[in-house]
């Protein structure tokens, strides 16, 4: 079996040739911060700063493709305009904004087999997203967007969303993290009071393995528009399980996958009224999965050992796999997808005002002095070092 699946389908869940690309470019006003600020080039003050952030549902769409085909719910899309979304939405919390935001939508589709209904119900989806964030006091507006037909280059459709906003450089929040910091980690799975059903837990990241692995060869034959014809045949859809097929959940299988990503804008807005000066970061767990924060940390030695229970949608994929631990939480967020990093002394009120949203929240790690950056990840079944 190979050691590394994801790399296997063409996908890597440290970027490195993104990073090796990017590595001499200038990092913005702060060196640090989980998304780049440049200068106020809006207004030109010299107090405020300006952010641009893109992001997508990557390989998402593919499931709601397939769910599609397989059952008639167009509706399904609706969600995947969500995870394009909240996967900048929840960026741009990370260093602190959570306001004024102005959002665009970008899809490039194969019109002949994506019909106009489909971008119909990304675009509706949308706006049920930003109705959902407004009544949450979270300021978002669209400014429109671009779809384009590209068959040529797009076998059926990606979704991918662009937000900008504006804010003062003294509510930035950039990765300061220091040996006697906790962390704070907020569940990705459960219902939260904002959310109209239960949620895996899943997000954006570590679909296209999630797809593959799970989901049986039939999805192979029948859809040969689903995957790259590159990959080797024996890492394309080598699971055992039906869209259909039932789950502890409730949710089906392919309703498990595609749990529209939630958003932990409330709550960060919430924590940040009170506690914006005591935060050394915040980490949104994406690529990379529970190894992210590896990138915004020198000489420190971060430790997870009091994980939240793993969630059923990852009991899955990594049954159907065999994938290793160290894999799984390399690529996907595994029962968090939101961490914050500060003094003890904070915690509990932390975790108090998540648990006000139905979301639960815990100290998951702590971080230590080290001569080296390094990460720990204890889940009681096995001790991982990265």
């Amino acid at each position: 079996m190979s050691k590394n699946r994801y790399l296997e389908r063409g996908v890597s869940s440290n970027k490195e040739d993104v990073h090796n690309a990017i590595k001499n470019t200038d990092k913005g006003l702060f060196s640090n911060s989980f998304c780049k600020v440049v200068p106020d080039i809006l207004s030109n003050d010299n107090s405020y700063c300006n952010v641009m952030h893109a992001d997508g549902a990557g390989t998402k769409s593919i499931l709601a493709y397939l769910y599609w085909k397989e059952t008639n719910d167009v509706k399904v899309w609706r969600g995947i305009a969500q995870d394009a979304l909240i996967m900048n939405i929840d960026d741009l919390i990370s260093i602190g904004i959570t306001d004024n935001i102005i959002m665009s939508s970008t899809i490039g589709r194969n019109k002949h087999l994506i019909p106009g209904e489909i971008i119909s119900e990304i675009i509706d989806g949308n706006n049920d997203v930003i109705s959902l964030l407004r009544s949450n006091d979270i300021n978002i507006t669209s400014s429109g967007g671009e779809t384009a037909d590209v068959g040529d280059i797009t076998k059926t459709i990606l979704v991918d969303s662009t937000i900008t906003a504006r804010e003062k450089r003294s509510k930035i929040i950039e990765c300061n993290i220091k040996p006697g910091d906790i962390i704070v980690g907020l569940s990705s799975s459960g219902k939260a009071t904002y959310e109209k059903e239960y949620n895996s837990g899943i997000g954006s990241n570590g679909l296209t393995s999630a797809r593959h692995d799970v989901l049986s060869s039939y999805y192979k034959n029948k859809y040969p528009e689903t995957f790259c014809q590159e990959t080797k045949s024996e890492f394309i859809y080598c699971g055992g399980k039906l869209l259909s097929d039932s789950t502890k959940s409730g949710l089906n299988i392919g309703k498990l996958l595609l749990s529209p990503t939630r958003t932990y804008a409330p709550i960060i807005k919430e924590i940040l009224k009170v506690y914006r000066k005591n935060i050394s970061a915040i980490i949104h767990c994406t690529g990379g999965g529970q190894t992210k924060v590896l990138h915004f940390t020198k000489k420190n030695r971060i430790i997870k050992d009091n994980l939240f229970d793993i969630p059923e949608v990852f009991n899955i994929i990594k049954s159907e796999s065999g994938c290793s631990y160290e894999e799984m939480y390399n690529v996907f967020n595994m029962g968090h997808r939101m961490e914050i990093y500060c003094d003890k002394e904070y915690a509990d009120e932390i975790i108090e005002i998540s648990k006000k949203y139905n979301v639960d929240a815990k100290v998951i790690g702590r971080i230590e002095s080290s001569h080296k950056k390094e990460l720990i990840i204890d889940n009681n079944e096995e001790i991982i070092y990265y």
